[in-house]
């Protein structure tokens, strides 16, 4: 915590900082824009510089009509904008996920074609190390979270691989996993971490709740779905 008296959840990792609340009425607006009068009041007592300007203001909800932001810090209104990067991952404010797939599709497509000219003469293990030590990272960065279901976005994942496939082992379905695969795998670790309690998955892990009913061949550590 940057400053004690901000009472709603801050974030802040190196140099940059993330202000946010839940926003159901006017109330909440007005104690968000306290908070970051004081997130000012404290940059101006330990001389710290911030650009208003490169901050944003963003709301995430699936409104179709919403109110614009007027979000203020040092005197300066704070930009509105309808998508931001935070933590590698690009989130929009409508909460789909198109931007971080197109984003990591043409990231994972540079890193493979300066792959392929690098190891053209390799043999077929080594280009297929090539391949999963910096290309799928990239490809696969949060996919916990953004994973999605929509054929064209899958498609275009789909394509990095199979690219990499017949680079590496002239075929287009080697002995590999799948893409949808290793999300859902992704996904289940989360959970499970979300579910132990472990410190940075706790918040989430504290709204998993129990089911109301289980059969006999439930287990105990069964949790209610979600839609």
């Amino acid at each position: 915590m940057i400053y004690g008296g901000i009472l709603n959840q801050l974030l802040d990792f190196l140099l940059m900082c993330v202000i946010y609340r839940k926003i159901i009425n006017n109330a909440d607006m007005e104690k968000l824009q306290k908070d970051l009068d004081k997130l000012g009041e404290w940059a101006v007592e330990n001389a710290m510089k911030i650009n208003p300007s490169k901050s944003k203001a963003i709301h995430f909800t699936r409104a179709r009509v919403t109110d614009p932001l007027n979000y203020s810090l040092m005197g300066t209104l704070i930009p509105e904008a309808s998508s931001c990067k935070y933590l590698g991952i690009i989130l929009r404010s409508d909460l789909g996920w198109v931007d971080q797939v197109n984003y990591a599709v043409k990231k994972s497509w540079k890193a493979l074609q300066f792959t392929m000219r690098i190891l053209k003469k390799g043999n077929s293990n080594t280009k297929s190390l090539a391949y999963k030590s910096p290309v799928c990272p990239i490809r696969e960065h949060g996919a916990a979270c953004w994973d999605q279901n929509r054929k064209g976005q899958i498609t275009a994942l789909d394509r990095v691989q199979k690219k990499a496939a017949k680079f590496a082992h002239h075929k287009n379905s080697p002995n590999w996993e799948t893409l949808a695969l290793r999300r859902k795998l992704s996904c289940i670790c989360a959970l499970f971490k979300a579910y132990s309690g472990e410190c940075a998955w706790k918040p989430i892990g504290d709204r998993l709740e129990r089911p109301h009913y289980l059969s006999r061949v439930d287990h105990e550590r069964k949790i209610r779905s979600r839609r």
